[in-house]
């Protein structure tokens, strides 16, 4: 616990913001050395152009493989972690990204050493793998692609992210995601001396407003929300152009496959108004198959009768990269994480309480996993 402290404290006072790839890759530096020394294992470096350096840290040497899926990317600037420095007040660590999700990253190494150091682990058919992602705070634009190929034929993916509070529970299910711009072209004329020569964009675009907010269906779990809009140069003027960004959360694929082609299939509502779409469903829901059901079980039964706590699961509408590799069909279990809270916030905690039970419950779902036991 001390070790695992002193590092989480080093971590946390180095900023890794998403769009920094100088930041990121000194990130990943640092990442790649504390792997290698805390589990002896191996870390291949994938670079990148843009984004941060992306790590695949392997533990064992098996043909059979279990995925530890997580991030070191941030939200927060550079500079954050001198003007917040990582702390501990009241049984809490605090510091920018501690909670999401520097301490998960930790946690699943210390989770291999303990395994190695009490030696329980690897098994010879098995290797563990640990990706570590440097872009999902921007929705993993660089790294979709080498998560679904990492995931594939692996037995299970356990996802780094913390778990839902206020009761510590596992993701068994995620909505997902889509983001879409509405363009409006109108046609611009004087308000005041002949507005009926022009088509205002505005009024298109509330049009499609009402009709874009009106695809929510709360029974189904489907959420469509115009977050921002622009438009107009002048009061004094007929809006040639005006957009919105939209917001789309679904829970299944089926859905996600509706709600698009919804979009996609807008049709003007004022003569002389034209629309144009950008945009896609940018994750695949997370749905709660039986696979990760039996997965959620395991974890369940071993939180209950070997550590004492009692482990419940949840469906949210946040995303995560575990959306991704259950949509390959992986039984993928979200959550394994560090317990604390508000995360993107400056008041982002975690308990310290919490470490030792969680990193203990990742020890021992992978243990299971590579012994053969999935229910």
């Amino acid at each position: 616990m001390p070790e695992l402290l002193r590092l989480l404290e080093e971590s946390v006072n180095m900023d890794s913001p998403s769009r920094n790839k100088a930041l990121c890759d000194r990130m990943a530096d640092w990442y790649e050395i504390q792997f290698r020394r805390l589990t002896g294992g191996t870390v291949t470096r994938l670079p990148h152009e843009v984004a941060g350096d992306r790590l695949l840290c392997e533990w064992g040497a098996g043909s059979r493989r279990i995925l530890l899926l997580g991030h070191y990317d941030t939200v927060w600037p550079e500079g954050e972690a001198s003007r917040r420095p990582y702390g501990v007040r009241g049984g809490r660590a605090l510091g920018p990204g501690v909670y999401d999700m520097k301490l998960g990253l930790l946690q699943a190494m210390f989770a291999l050493k303990l395994l190695g150091d009490e030696g329980r682990g690897p098994a010879e058919d098995v290797t563990v793998v640990l990706l570590i992602n440097s872009d999902e705070e921007i929705s993993s634009p660089s790294s979709r692609g080498l998560i679904e190929q990492t995931a594939r034929g692996c037995e299970a993916v356990f996802v780094l992210e913390p778990p839902m509070e206020p009761e510590g529970a596992l993701k068994t299910g995620r909505k997902g995601s889509g983001r879409y711009k509405l363009i409006v072209e109108g046609i611009a004329a004087h308000a005041g001396v002949d507005p009926s020569k022009g088509v205002s964009a505005i009024e298109e675009l509330a049009h499609q407003i009402q009709h874009l907010h009106g695809l929510t269906d709360y029974g189904i779990g489907t959420t469509v929300n115009v977050g921002i809009v622009h438009g107009g140069i002048g009061t004094n003027v007929v809006a040639d152009r005006a957009e919105a960004e939209i917001d789309v959360r679904v829970k299944t694929s089926a859905e996600a496959e509706r709600v698009h082609a919804l979009i996609a299939g807008l049709r003007p509502h004022l003569p002389g108004a034209r629309l144009r779409i950008e945009g896609r469903m940018m994750r695949p829901p997370m749905e709660r198959t039986d696979a990760i059901a039996r997965l959620y079980g395991l974890a369940r039964r071993i939180a209950a009768d070997e550590l004492g706590f009692e482990l419940g699961e949840t469906a949210t509408g946040g995303v995560s990269d575990g959306n991704f590799t259950a949509a390959c069909g992986v039984p993928t279990l979200d959550g394994l994480g560090a317990r604390g809270d508000f995360a993107h916030s400056p008041d982002e905690y975690v308990r310290l309480d919490e470490i030792a039970p969680r990193t203990a419950l990742l020890a021992r779902l992978i243990e299971t996993v590579a012994a053969g036991e999935r229910r």
